[in-house]
C-alpha cells in the first residue's frame, strides 16, 4: 500500500505537465512526488537542468537509467526504465545487458554506464573513471553523468520510500 497519496494538489499541477506529456498520462510516481510541492520542485529542478544543459543523446541518457536503477531492485523502477529505454531504441537484450553491467554492444556506452553503476555508492574507482576517459568521455561529460545519476536515484528512492504501486507493464526478468 502506498505511503504517499497519489494526489496532485493544484499548486503542483504545472510541475507534472512535462512528465505527463512524456508518458501520455500521469504516472503514480509523478502524482506521489507532486503530492508535496517541495519534493516535486526538487525533482523538476534536476530534470529541468538536464533538459536545458545536458549534452547526452537519448540512447546514452536512457542506458544510464537501467544501469543505476537495476542496482536498487525496485520492480516499479525497472518497468519505468525499461519502457523509456525501449523508446530510445535500445532492444530488450541490450537493456538486460546494461542491467547486468555487461554492455558488449557499445564500448563508450559500457564505460559511461559503468561509471554510473559505480557512482551509485558515491565512489567511482579510479580504474573505472580512467576507462571512461580512455573510451572517449570527457571530464565534463563524466561530471554530467552525475546529474543523470542523481535524477535516477531521486525517482528510485522516492518509489521505495512511498511504496509506489505499479501502473506500468512489468519489465522482463533479468536473465540475458
Amino acid at each position: 500500500m502506498p505511503r504517499i497519496p497519489v494526489h496532485t494538489p493544484e499548486e503542483s499541477r504545472a510541475h507534472v505537465a512535462r512528465p505527463e506529456r512524456k508518458t501520455g498520462r500521469l504516472l503514480n510516481i509523478h502524482a506521489e512526488v507532486a503530492h508535496c510541492p517541495v519534493v516535486i520542485a526538487a525533482y523538476r529542478g534536476i530534470s529541468q537542468a538536464i533538459a536545458e544543459h545536458g549534452t547526452f543523446d537519448a540512447r546514452t541518457r536512457k542506458a544510464i537509467v537501467p544501469a543505476v536503477g537495476n542496482q536498487n531492485g525496485r520492480d516499479y523502477c525497472r518497468a519505468a526504465y525499461t519502457l523509456s529505454a525501449r523508446k530510445a531504441d535500445l532492444t530488450n537484450e541490450q537493456i538486460l545487458t546494461v542491467c547486468a553491467g555487461e554492455v558488449g554492444f557499445d564500448d563508450r556506452l559500457a564505460a559511461i554506464t559503468e561509471v554510473a553503476r559505480a557512482a551509485d555508492t558515491g565512489n567511482v574507482p579510479e580504474v573505472v573513471w580512467q576507462a571512461a576517459l580512455d573510451a572517449g568521455w570527457s571530464d565534463t561529460e563524466l561530471a554530467e553523468a552525475f546529474a543523470h545519476l542523481a535524477d535516477n536515484l531521486y525517482t528510485d528512492y522516492i518509489s521505495h520510500y512511498a511504496h509506489t504501486e505499479p501502473d506500468l507493464p512489468a519489465a522482463e526478468p533479468l536473465s540475458a
